[in-house]
């Protein structure tokens, strides 16, 4: 089912004149003072023009030496929602850029953040998301995530947020799991990351197995994937028909198969003869991905039994104009080709 698009219009009542700027330096000074005025219409209009100002990198750098962070910090928890949208549209913006990202985890904006997860304004909801994806860009803002806790509520949220937010949250756990993976364990996040494999939107599917490649990286991750029954639906994705699915759902599968728990599942599934077909079509991007998990199963005596009977396919490799592909062919046919 569709589902409506998050607005970042204001509320009718809201007047979106924008406050005059004095010229030159006295542009964001003036403008940090207003962020602290009692008048309501005065702090509105203030992020209105800043959201406009921050756009420029040199008045993200200006604007975090001028102290603007912490004011923005205060008007996190204010009650009026226009100016916590706008609050988390400028830092959403500021985040964009490599020094706002550096300043605003520096500053602590992530703990700032806490209360706007739950905040009943689908916009603050989605810009707070979109700062957190942003920050987990960098290991130390993926690590300011972890430390502050909040990857159990991301995962949890994935239950109840709208598309557009679940693939923001998705983008952010799968650069902090790939950091550590305990917390999303104990939160249950591979079991919730199974179901949205079977999401109607491409790009979560894509972005879940993404994240399920992540955890897999880790060994306690693929020991959590092998016993939640994840890799059957796995293999199901191996035949989706959107090429970025192929090659996420491969990663994954490639890494939970490195297991010999992980192997015995992925032959039970039958994974073999998608993984062949994506290995013969030449132009998929799942290819190297597709042949590596195929080496994999090749160690297992009838995983070699099989794909004994296919080495033409990865002889067809051998001429593959990517390097990676040709290596990975040759590697996958000594394996097919030993004997005990």
């Amino acid at each position: 089912m569709a589902q409506p698009r998050i607005s970042a219009y204001l509320p009718p009542d809201i007047d979106p004149t924008k406050a005059p700027l004095a010229f030159g330096r006295r542009a964001l000074p003036k403008l940090n003072e207003e962020l602290q005025s009692p008048e309501l219409l005065t702090q509105q209009r203030a992020l209105m023009a800043l959201c406009d100002l921050v756009h420029d990198p040199e008045k993200v750098y200006q604007a975090i030496a001028l102290g603007f962070l912490d004011n923005l910090k205060t008007l996190l928890g204010h009650d009026d929602q226009t100016v916590r949208q706008k609050t988390t549209e400028v830092l959403s913006i500021m985040a964009l850029h490599s020094i706002g990202r550096q300043g605003l985890i520096k500053s602590g904006v992530i703990s700032a953040l806490t209360g706007l997860l739950d905040d009943p304004v689908d916009i603050c909801r989605k810009n707070t998301h979109q700062i957190f994806a942003m920050m987990a860009k960098l290991p130390e803002g993926a690590g300011g995530v972890l430390q502050a806790g909040f990857v159990p509520p991301l995962v949890l949220k994935l239950k109840t947020e709208f598309d557009e937010i679940q693939e923001l949250i998705l983008d952010t756990l799968s650069n902090c799991l790939r950091v550590e993976v305990s917390q999303a364990l104990e939160a249950g996040a591979v079991t919730v990351l199974k179901e949205k494999l079977s999401h109607p939107s491409t790009a979560i599917r894509s972005k879940a197995a993404w994240v399920l490649l992540e955890i897999s990286s880790h060994a306690e991750g693929k020991i959590a994937v092998c016993e939640e029954g994840v890799i059957p639906v796995l293999v199901s994705l191996l035949e989706d028909t959107q090429p970025e699915v192929q090659v996420n759902t491969t990663g994954a599968l490639m890494f939970a198969a490195v297991t010999p728990q992980g192997r015995a599942s992925a032959m039970g599934a039958e994974a073999i003869p998608p993984l062949l077909k994506l290995v013969a079509e030449e132009t998929s991007k799942a290819r190297l991905n597709a042949i590596k998990t195929l080496t994999l199963l090749a160690e297992l005596p009838e995983g070699r039994q099989i794909l004994l009977d296919h080495r033409d396919t990865f002889q067809q490799c051998l001429d593959d104009p990517s390097e990676a592909v040709q290596r990975a062919a040759q590697i996958a046919i000594t394996v097919i080709e030993w004997k005990p």
